[in-house]
């Protein structure tokens, strides 16, 4: 009995956080970041505020742990392109052209005022550091096959794509953002 207990109240609890990053994101996207207090929270959720503080101290912690479960969703789909079967080089493609799109779509859904209380976060440094590693060795495997240029090594490359794929984030079209994945790929060739 015990065991279904904790697992109860763990599935409720995880619940409960849930309800409160989605609408507090909701929330926020609606009204704007500064516009969001912890009672319309509470209110929108369906919890007490009392409760709502035991989860989350602020509107800004909310927001934080909905940005980290939101960035580790990215990295975990990414790691799953980059683990598919096939060449690296299709895989390596693959997830480019999956981060360019991330990069994308947070530059045209997220407010500036948002991104820039997120986006100074050691969230995004620890998720770039992983995305650089996940590029860096798709980039060796990509070397080992013999179709990665050799005159800067896999760790610059990796390096180089985080960089210029961010740039999708400013893009007018998805088109665009395949026509820069095309340009950093090419950018990775060996020189003929």
């Amino acid at each position: 009995m015990p065991k279904l207990w904790t697992d109860t109240i763990e599935a409720h609890r995880h619940v409960v956080r849930e309800t409160i990053l989605d609408t507090t994101w909701g929330l926020v996207t609606e009204r704007g970041l500064l516009a969001v207090t912890m009672s319309q929270i509470a209110e929108r959720s369906g919890i007490g505020r009392a409760t709502l503080y035991k989860y989350f101290p602020d509107v800004e912690s909310i927001l934080f742990a909905r940005h980290e479960r939101h960035v580790s969703e990215h990295l975990r789909h990414l790691a799953e392109l980059g683990n598919q079967p096939g060449e690296a080089e299709s895989r390596l493609r693959a997830v480019l052209a999956a981060y360019a799109l991330i990069c994308h779509h947070r530059g045209q859904h997220g407010t500036e005022e948002l991104g820039a209380l997120l986006h100074r976060h050691e969230i995004v440094d620890r998720a770039e550091q992983q995305i650089g590693g996940l590029f860096q060795g798709l980039l060796v495997e990509v070397a080992e096959a013999g179709r990665l240029r050799r005159d800067v090594s896999p760790e610059e490359l990796a390096s180089f794509c985080v960089h210029a794929l961010t740039a999708a984030g400013g893009l007018p079209s998805e088109d665009a953002v395949h026509r820069l994945v095309e340009v950093t790929l090419s950018g990775l060739r060996p020189q003929s």
